[in-house]
């Protein structure tokens, strides 16, 4: 952030009145989505028709507009999203947040206009990231919400070296889980929090745990409000605030808050310690333990429902069910009032477009002009060639009224098209109307051309060359590297999150088994970061398989050939065509939330194989936090750096609809949860023949309630044996591995 520039305060509009409340609280910039392609499915959101209205509203307040676009597209969606750009492309919007790798190339290559921003779905939380990020055409990035303030600072130094501005979630609502790494709901409901369609299982009531606790999974909620000195000196230059299902009240209060915190800051008097003013809307009480590095059980709450009552009767002193009523009654007395001044302030803000009134004259042997009056100026269009006589097709005020639509579009529309001063039976080439209309369009998008339509090339289809696939397995145990003895199989041997501490051990490892392939997890953080990067210089890898992008880039920089594991969550051809075009990736790992029909459309690249996992654990979610805290308790309040590296614990957790989760943590790696049964699914290798270069099966040892009644070598030869298309071994693998399930497959996203 430019030493002359304050920090950027960025609201939620999740509706029209929520944008105008944003607005009227003071904020620099909202982000909001439209009905398709955004992550806030269950939001109100906006109409197209309206986003004109809203960026010049906007826009007239010194306040920017982004969109959001931050789901993965399946391939059947890529004409849609299209046709959408091409409207976006010739608006005002100030910057469009995506999180699809497919978008980024699409948006680079066709629609350079649009400014891209990095959405928190792609988990950014290394500097490797970054440079990721900046090569695929991203000027800000959204940084993991996990992340602690000295993290948070190397990261902005690192965006700032490569032009690109950092903000940071700093209130509202906390994910357990990495963003973009839950399939929780996906699993489980057929709804994707990747698709914007979270059903939040995590804040389910479960059984009572051992700990006496119905909502182990609940965390409060985010709040930075304090720390706002300590955000601008790491370099922070957006502070977000999240709530796009939130109401407009919610909105002006959090928003008119921050910004009172904000000039408090600037003005160099002392900032607020309170939070009063924000504990009167929806809340679930505060935590801000992430950013100091204190990842501890007060993050917890054991209450999805809103705290903003419990406080005030708590900060009275008061306590009893008549207090809390009381508390009640106040906290809706408030609501009352700040819903009433609220929907007063934004009844005076107008979404309507700016109106035109254009004058049209000319007579035979001068130019064709337009005089465009807006309520704030006055400007002219000339045809650049005279009007000349005609009796055959003259211009009439009807055609031109035609061929000047297109300016209805845009954040203005025509109210009155005078002609008063316009002869009759005159002639004009068609090409210089069209021109005149395009000056028109120019002046008033800020001397910006307005740019022609894109339609996508035609994808090169696949061959239809036989592939004989192979099965790759992953493995987490060094006695485990003998399963590939005598088989056509590739070995894949899990990195763990922390490895600083084991680099020479694992440097022996892979130099001892050069035919055994690293695969690194989706989450490397600072040190471990730095650690990984060490262990690719020195061990050199003849390839590795990756789910983290950060790694991704330093495999490019080094000329190691890469794969992209199923967590970087590929789901198009143009993910493929970027990954292979931008990065040099020799293949990628299809995601397992797409159904058949969505996978046979993805079309790949030449010289670039498929990965599909067609059976593993399912890893529901991923978390920096201790998730036995509220389940079967743990003696350390705070997770230290010991907990990450040497803690290995299970349990499990049963929600009030009996479906049970369970809860892992394993020596160097963060805290999962994992659904019950394992994937299985063999049905995709008849499905679709020729398409896959692997078939992956995950051998870890991970307990699940999966029983697999075959040893590991066993298993394994029955899954060559069933990619080989052998019809008795999938059957027989069907009742070796018990229970499972394929409902990803079934359902898809």
């Amino acid at each position: 952030m430019n030493s002359n520039e304050t920090i950027e305060l960025l609201a939620p509009g999740g509706d029209v009145d929520s944008i105008k409340a944003a607005i009227l609280a003071g904020a620099n910039a909202i982000y909001c989505g439209l009905d398709r392609f955004n992550a806030r499915n269950r939001a109100k959101n906006i109409s197209f028709a309206d986003l004109n209205g809203i960026l010049g509203l906007a826009h007239r307040n010194n306040c920017k507009l982004f969109l959001v676009l931050n789901i993965i597209i399946v391939e059947s969606e890529i004409p849609a999203l299209t046709n959408l750009l091409n409207k976006l492309v010739n608006t005002s919007i100030d910057g469009v947040i995506i999180q699809d790798l497919g978008l980024f190339l699409i948006l680079s290559t066709h629609f350079r206009h649009l400014q891209i921003h990095a959405s928190t779905q792609l988990t950014t939380h290394n500097r490797g990231q970054i440079h990721f990020l900046h090569k695929l055409g991203a000027r800000r990035v959204n940084l993991s919400r996990e992340l602690s303030l000295t993290e948070i600072e190397q990261l902005s130094e690192t965006a700032h070296q490569n032009d690109m501005l950092t903000e940071v979630f700093v209130h509202g609502s906390n994910c357990i889980s990495f963003s973009g790494l839950c399939y929780m709901s996906s699993v489980n409901s057929g709804n994707s929090g990747n698709r914007g369609r979270c059903s939040q299982p995590c804040r389910d009531q479960y059984v009572t745990t051992s700990q006496g606790v119905q909502y182990p999974l609940n965390l409060k909620d985010n709040s930075a409000f304090c720390d706002l000195p300590e955000l601008i000196r790491a370099g922070v230059d957006s502070l977000k605030i999240e709530g796009r299902i939130k109401k407009y009240h919610y909105v002006y209060t959090v928003v008119n808050a921050w910004r009172k915190q904000i000039e408090r800051f600037y003005n160099k008097d002392k900032i607020r310690t309170d939070k009063n003013e924000l504990y009167t809307v929806f809340n679930r009480d505060f935590s801000n333990t992430f950013l100091h590095s204190e990842i501890s059980k007060d993050m917890f709450i054991d209450n999805p429902r809103d705290h903003s009552a419990i406080h005030l009767a708590d900060k009275d002193g008061a306590s009893g069910s008549t207090a809390l009523q009381e508390a009640k009654e106040t906290v809706y007395n408030l609501r009352t009032e700040m819903i009433t001044t609220v929907e007063d302030g934004i009844s005076e803000l107008s979404i309507a477009k700016t109106p035109l009134r254009i004058h049209v004259s000319g007579e035979n042997g001068t130019p064709l002009e337009f005089v465009v009056d807006t309520p704030e100026t006055s400007f002219f269009i000339r045809s650049s060639i005279a009007l000349r006589s005609t009796v055959k097709t003259p211009l009439c005020g009807e055609e031109i009224q035609k061929r000047l639509a297109p300016v209805n579009d845009t954040e203005f529309f025509i109210e009155n098209m005078l002609f008063d001063n316009f002869a009759g039976n005159l002639f004009l080439p068609f090409k210089e109307l069209t021109a005149m209309k395009n000056s028109l369009l120019c002046t008033l998008n800020g001397s910006r051309k307005m740019a022609p339509p894109v339609t996508l090339p035609t994808l090169k289809k696949q061959s239809s060359q036989k592939i004989r696939p192979i099965l790759s397995v992953l493995i987490d145990s060094v006695e485990d590297v003998c399963l590939a003895e005598n088989l056509s199989t590739a070995i894949y041997f899990q990195l763990p999150n922390i490895l600083k501490n084991r680099l020479s051990e694992l440097q022996d490892l892979f130099s001892n088994n050069e035919s055994v392939t690293p695969w690194f997890p989706p989450i490397i953080i600072g040190e471990e970061y730095t650690a990984a990067v060490t262990f690719l210089d020195q061990s050199r890898p003849q390839c590795i398989v990756t789910n983290n992008s950060g790694i991704a880039w330093e495999a490019f920089k080094r000329d190691i050939p890469w794969i992209a594991g199923p967590s970087m969550n590929t789901v198009n051809s143009y993910t493929l065509l970027c990954l292979q075009g931008q990065f040099n990736c020799a293949g990628a790992f299809i995601s397992n939330e797409l159904k058949r029909t969505q996978i046979k459309k993805i079309q790949k690249p030449d010289n670039f194989k498929l990965y599909y996992s067609i059976y593993h654990p399912i890893t529901l979610m991923t978390s920096r936090q201790c998730l036995f805290h509220q389940v079967s308790g743990c003696e350390k309040n705070m997770i230290d750096t010991s907990c990450i590296e040497k803690c290995v614990r299970s349990s499990s957790i049963t929600n009030v609809k009996n479906k049970t989760f369970l809860i892992e943590k394993t020596k160097g790696n963060y805290h999962t949860i994992n659904n019950a049964e394992n994937f299985l699914n063999t049905d995709i290798i008849t499905d679709l023949p020729d398409m896959f270069s692997s078939f992956f099966i995950d051998l870890r040892d991970i307990k699940t309630r999966t029983n697999i009644s075959a040893d590991k070598a066993e298993t394994v030869k029955l899954f060559e044996q069933s990619v080989a298309g052998n019809v008795d071994a999938i059957a027989r693998l069907q009742k070796t591995i018990s229970p499972s399930t394929n409902t990803q497959y079934v359902k898809g996203i």
